[in-house]
């Protein structure tokens, strides 16, 4: 019955002082303290020697039962008293009404029955609420304390939040790992799952990426810091779910007003009761059995509960507001690559122009691309380099966004990119003759054009399955893409998307989810690039893949860790869930109190039963939503099956046009 304080706090870094404030908080909370204890049983030895009459020196009058009473009903009193000045009419409140009303009326067994009943709910909802603080504890904790970190030639095991970005940390086998970064020597199998959700350990070489928080099972390992602290994902994971515990989403506010208005209700029924019967019983008994604790409590603890589930498939959500959103999220938005591909392309096709030798096409794209980080970019350097072609730096390199790139290699002008850049530069672009499947790039040298380069990515191993599990719950998919509208729909055929549209500007890809949100759509964006952001950031809720650009993940209110297309569908399970658990308690409180209000009202129950249902009432809801709190591995959707990854066009050739 106590109000859980959800005043806004700033996470801190994972350090000691971290730490240490999360070990201090749950043992604040700690349920079953000695004194509480004491109360309970007071109340309850009170309650027994007025029904037996024990020591009663005046009729009616049991000097025990008083004695007791004063004890074990001061944490109500205090409570009450603090609500009252704050001008705040809480349940606290409504019940010292009681209380003191049964006593005034010489009914002392029902003013410790009830007191009783409230110190019992209190202490049952502490344990309730410290259970899913001590979850945090517990993600804090798992995190090592100290590293091994390389100096020179000897090992020294330092703190881990002095650790430096570039160190290289040693990991034995059956260690945690303690922080982000890339295995630079060693072969090992590393349980990824309190981070990616990965049922399964999961193989590490040189170059694999590890995180902090995974276990490694098998060999030493010796990693590259690339990140610290809070700036890892297991660091990200803890800061998500503090800040949940001490965000407001709007439906805790809801569920805030909600029980405020059920006190007011409650007082004025009373109050009417009162005036129509006289019977100071009824009267009491309608105070007594209206409750909103289990909404104004449960509310709370169904979203910690849905974060922290999301959190162990590797999702992280960044409140309790997006998770709130994502329940009702009718219309998932996806961008393809990186998205629904695994955003590791290879050039599939050459296609030089008549007289051009197809390798020095290749030689000039390379070097045109050699200064860009796109992932296209990319595969045509890897292949020229994978030829054995001597690439040389450009000496000059204009990006243009959406269109491609203006380099200046060895005295030569070449236009690297999509057909609208060379069409604006007035370079004529021959009509293809058959349909391309992955991304074409297209290249011209000095105002000609000398061909085009296929590019092409592989599908997710599991983006049908989650676009099929998508649509058995009701979620509209689209996919907008800045390829051409045929590789999009090709796409979207293959893996059962219903929409898809192509040659996409970022800017159109705003447009076109603003225009969705208008309809009415509560619209989740998934995306992974800096082309991404505008449009995550005008969804009604914006998913970055964990693979994704910065700027992707700082646009998102949600980050998909392990890329794993099935992990959002689960945790978009996830958040209708807790919204339904939600909503449940509110049905079920409202229909208890009005029932509960008429029958106290009429004369049929007598104060003792109505403080029975209202506690009996409060932890069932609060049972309900502590249903969404994580337990152990076996409470986590099994992985769907998923085939191999498929490749969108057959394997790599090089034709003469």
């Amino acid at each position: 019955m106590a109000m859980i304080d959800s005043k806004a706090a700033v996470p801190e870094p994972i350090a000691p002082g971290a730490r240490r404030r999360v070990r201090d908080d749950v043992h604040q909370h700690e349920p079953f303290e000695p004194i509480a204890i004491i109360r309970i049983a007071v109340a309850a030895l009170g309650a027994a020697a007025v029904w037996f009459r024990v020591y009663e020196p005046v009729a009616q009058v049991s000097v025990i039962g008083l004695l007791a009473l004063a004890f074990s009903v001061w944490p109500v009193l205090r409570e009450a008293l603090a609500n009252l000045l704050a001008r705040r009419m809480t349940m606290e409140l409504s019940m010292l009404i009681a209380i003191v009303a049964a006593a005034a009326i010489a009914e002392i067994f029902t003013a410790l029955v009830v007191t009783l009943f409230v110190l019992v709910a209190e202490e049952l909802e502490h344990l309730t609420i410290a259970r899913g603080r001590r979850a945090i504890g517990d993600l804090v904790a798992f995190i090592p304390r100290e590293a091994r970190i390389r100096r020179g030639d000897d090992t020294v095991m330092v703190p881990v939040d002095t650790v430096a970005l570039g160190d290289i940390v040693l990991v034995n086998p059956g260690e945690k790992i303690p922080v982000d970064g890339d295995v630079v020597a060693g072969h090992s199998s590393v349980d990824q799952s309190r981070i990616t959700g990965e049922s399964m350990p999961v193989d590490k070489t040189e170059g694999g990426a590890v995180y902090a928080g995974s276990i490694n099972h098998m060999g030493a390992l010796e990693i590259r810091v690339e990140r610290v602290g809070r700036d890892t994902s297991y660091g990200q994971i803890i800061e998500a779910v503090e800040a949940a515990e001490h965000s407001r989403a709007p439906v805790q506010k809801l569920a805030d007003r909600l029980a405020g208005y059920l006190v007011y209700v409650a007082a004025i029924c009373a109050a009417l009761t009162w005036l129509i019967t006289r019977d100071m019983r009824d009267t009491i008994s309608v105070i007594i059995v209206a409750g909103a604790c289990g909404i104004a409590a449960g509310t709370p603890i169904a979203i910690l509960g849905g974060i922290g589930r999301a959190a162990r498939l590797g999702a992280i959500i960044k409140g309790g507001i997006h998770l709130e959103t994502l329940g009702r999220v009718d219309t998932i938005v996806l961008d393809k690559t990186g998205t629904l591909t695994l955003g590791q392309p290879g050039v599939e096709q050459i296609l030089p122009a008549p007289g051009v030798d197809p390798l020095e096409l290749l030689r000039l794209t390379a070097a045109a691309e050699m200064r860009s980080e796109h992932p296209l970019a990319r595969a045509v350097v890897e292949k020229a380099r994978a030829q054995g072609l001597a690439v040389p730096e450009p000496s000059s390199a204009e990006f243009k966004v959406a269109r491609g790139i203006t380099a200046v290699v060895e005295g030569r002008t070449v236009l690297v990119g999509n057909r609208a850049l060379l069409e604006e530069a007035g370079v004529a672009v021959p009509p293809r003759d058959h349909p391309v499947i992955g991304s074409d790039i297209v290249v011209a040298t000095d105002g000609r054009f000398i061909g085009e380069i296929i590019v092409a990515d592989a599908l997710r191993p599991e983006a049908a399955a989650a676009m099929a599990a998508l649509a058995a719950i009701g979620v509209r998919t689209l996919l907008f893409s800045g390829d051409s509208s045929v590789v999009a729909k090709s796409v979207a055929r293959e893996i059962g998307i219903a929409e898809a549209v192509g040659d996409m500007l970022p800017q159109d890809k705003l447009v076109r989810v603003r225009a969705l949100v208008k309809e009415g759509r509560v619209v989740g964006m998934v995306g992974d690039g800096v082309n991404d952001a505008p449009a995550l950031t005008a969804a009604s809720l914006g998913i970055a893949m964990g693979a994704g650009t910065d700027i992707a993940k700082d646009s998102a209110d949600i980050i998909l860790i392990g890329n794993d297309l099935l992990k959002l569908v689960d945790t978009l399970q996830i958040a209708r869930r807790t919204r339904s658990v939600i909503w449940q308690n509110f049905a079920g409180t409202l229909i208890v109190d009005a029932i509960g209000i008429g029958l106290a009202a009429t004369g049929f129950l007598s104060p003792v039963i109505a403080a029975f249902i209202h506690v009996g009432s409060e932890l069932v809801f609060l049972g309900n939503s502590a249903r969404m709190l994580p337990r152990g591995a076996e409470d986590e959707p099994a992985p769907l099956a998923v085939p191999p990854a498929m490749p969108l066009v057959a394997p790599a050739t090089v034709e003469n046009a």
